[in-house]
């Protein structure tokens, strides 16, 4: 009420009340910008009915929605009921800047590398909604058919425990790591040492970590159900829980060096245009039709 402003722009469920708390006090139009959803969060199982009523009623009250990907508006007209005009889909970006490919990589990895193993990489939290248990069974299809193949898991979450339980269980618990939570360079080092990057997301509103990856240049298989896809052209797509063709094309991306390289190339190029500039300029003019508005 004393602040002099012209939108108020609130992100995901747990702003959204605030945000809409601002827009009555102030009489501001309200923008909401969607990065996950429920669905996404539970992959549409044991949705909590309290955060879905939070999600659907703000964004009903307010003026406009942005959506990570169409992906992520396809869920919210599907599920919620919100309007398509109502929502406006902005991509997420990356910068270039920001991940300078790492000078050193781990002495262990680096004798695997020069021991002929070809590395495959998961990365991202060890939830249901990004699917870490579908890679575990894809790798146990793989370790049959390539001994050379060797995977690794970056990241933590509660399903952990779980997961190094079931690697071992599936006899592969000498092939695999867990790293636990990585980023900066200890990251960037197991993205430009990896010869494949895997995102088997159950719903991935987008997922920078496949731009991530594209940016250290290695090649990409990215869930169908995801946003990512949408503007990294250049990768291979699989549906989560098919296991035996994210293992296909694990060992097609590890054991064909023309097919590993052009992926290389293309999506990495692909990247150099999706800055976080850009989703700022189209945020900006999505804006600007609320402000004039008002």
């Amino acid at each position: 009420q004393r602040l002099q402003f012209d939108i108020i722009h609130a992100h995901d469920w747990l702003t959204f009340p605030a945000g809409l708390a601002a827009k009555h006090a102030s009489g501001k139009p309200l923008i909401l910008h969607v990065h996950a959803t429920e669905f996404d969060r539970t992959g549409g199982n044991s949705v909590n009915q309290q955060v879905y009523d939070i999600e659907r009623q703000s964004m009903e009250a307010a003026d406009g929605v942005v959506a990570v990907s169409q992906y992520t508006k396809d869920i919210l007209t599907r599920h919620y009921g919100i309007p398509s005009r109502k929502i406006c889909v902005v991509h997420n970006g990356v910068d270039l800047e920001d991940h300078v490919t790492a000078q050193d990589t781990p002495l262990r990895l680096e004798k695997l590398k020069e021991s002929g193993y070809h590395i495959v990489l998961f990365v991202g939290r060890l939830t249901l909604q990004k699917g870490p248990e579908y890679f575990i069974r894809a790798a146990k299809i793989v370790a049959e058919r390539d001994p050379n193949a060797f995977f690794i898991v970056a990241g933590s979450g509660e399903m952990e425990r779980r997961l190094i339980e079931e690697a071992c269980a599936l006899g592969i618990g000498d092939r695999i790591t867990f790293t636990g939570f990585l980023r900066g360079e200890e990251l960037a080092s197991l993205y430009r040492i990896a010869d494949v990057y895997v995102m088997s997301s159950v719903s991935e509103p987008f997922g920078i970590t496949a731009l991530e990856s594209a940016i250290h240049g290695t090649p990409v298989i990215i869930s169908k159900q995801s946003g990512a896809k949408e503007v990294l052209r250049h990768s291979l797509r699989t549906d989560f829980w098919d296991t035996e063709e994210i293992a296909n094309k694990i060992l097609a991306t590890i054991e064909y060096q023309p097919l590993r390289e052009t992926l290389r190339a293309e999506a990495r190029e692909e990247v150099r245009h999706l800055s976080w500039d850009q989703a700022a300029t189209r945020c900006l003019s999505y804006f600007q039709q609320f402000i004039t508005i008002s």
